[in-house]
């Protein structure tokens, strides 16, 4: 929330037509450019938020595909952000999948992937290139 004041309150940043998820490790949040804070939907498997153009096609994909029985969740990311890709012309094939785990008390670390299995990951983020 401060994060979205400091954002909404600068000079330069006021004008910033952008969108940013934020996430620690009880919850995700959604950043808007105009200072807005956003919760995601409740789904069964967690919170599932996506931004950019392809965005809304893979938070649907990936609402159908996290209820699969024994699928990890970079396998249902990967899979949303090819669906997303087939389905929206902004968005194409290239991305890189980090995976956000929690270390101790708080402390998150990341991992960035583009093949093989993660460690026990609680986060799974999807960037375009």
């Amino acid at each position: 929330v401060e994060l979205a004041k400091a954002w909404r309150s600068e000079k330069y940043l006021r004008r910033l037509e952008a969108t940013m998820i934020v996430a620690d490790a009880n919850q995700s949040l959604e950043l808007t450019g105009n200072g807005d804070v956003l919760e995601p939907q409740p789904s069964s498997g967690g919170d599932i938020l996506g931004i950019g153009s392809g965005g809304n096609y893979a938070v649907a994909a990936a609402r159908a595909l996290i209820d699969r029985p024994d699928t990890e969740a970079e396998e249902i990311v990967r899979d949303a952000m090819k669906i997303a890709s087939d389905l929206c012309v902004y968005t194409n094939h290239d991305y890189i999948v980090e995976i956000i785990t929690i270390q101790g008390k708080g402390g998150l670390s990341t991992t960035t992937t583009n093949e093989g299995k993660p460690e026990e990951g609680v986060q799974m983020i999807a960037n375009a290139v």
